[in-house]
């Protein structure tokens, strides 16, 4: 999927309302990823901001939240989901807080269609205007490339199904005795 933006923020935990400092990412499909650093290895967790989100907050509009140590309060920055319950997350400036926001809030309007190629997608570079890779002057293409963390449900259930017949068969061989 095509990145709107990215970058470190601070995220408070839903438990113990302690600071971690995570790597976010921003896709134009809506996902707003987090991660445990900058590699992108490590995926601590998601929010659908196209399907989920209800509010973004910045700033003095964060009631009832303590920034994290030497941050001020106009860093700050709540999503609010639609179940009622929020994210709470800290920038490293009042100005990269209003950026998050006004980003989150486009990524949660744009409509985005995703189309394969076996269902008719061409290229830019095959459209035929001949003005080189992608059409007109001044035409802005993006390149969507799907999210590789993204999973549908039937991707989940048969993951899980594989894990457990694997650790069944794995298990049946470390618990036999050994007869040497």
């Amino acid at each position: 999927m095509a990145l709107v933006k990215s970058g470190w923020l601070w995220r408070q935990s839903s438990i113990l309302r302690r600071w971690k400092r995570n790597w976010f990412v921003l896709y134009l499909d809506g996902s707003l990823v987090y991660y445990h650093d900058d590699t992108q290895r490590d995926m601590d967790g998601r929010i659908h901001v196209k399907h989920s989100c209800r509010d973004v907050r910045v700033g003095r509009e964060c009631r009832d939240v303590q920034p994290p140590e030497g941050r001020g309060r106009q860093c700050l920055l709540t999503v609010v989901l639609r179940d009622g319950s929020k994210t709470t997350l800290c920038a490293e400036s009042e100005d990269d807080a209003v950026a998050w926001k006004m980003a989150v809030l486009e990524a949660k309007s744009t409509p985005v269609r995703l189309c394969a190629p076996e269902q008719g997608h061409i290229p830019p570079r095959d459209l035929g205007f001949g003005h080189g890779r992608g059409g007109a002057p001044g035409v802005t293409h993006v390149i969507v490339r799907e999210d590789p963390y993204r999973v549908s449900g039937d991707q989940m259930a048969l993951g899980l199904l594989a894990g457990a017949a694997t650790g069944a068969a794995l298990g049946s061989f470390m618990w036999m005795p050994c007869w040497f």
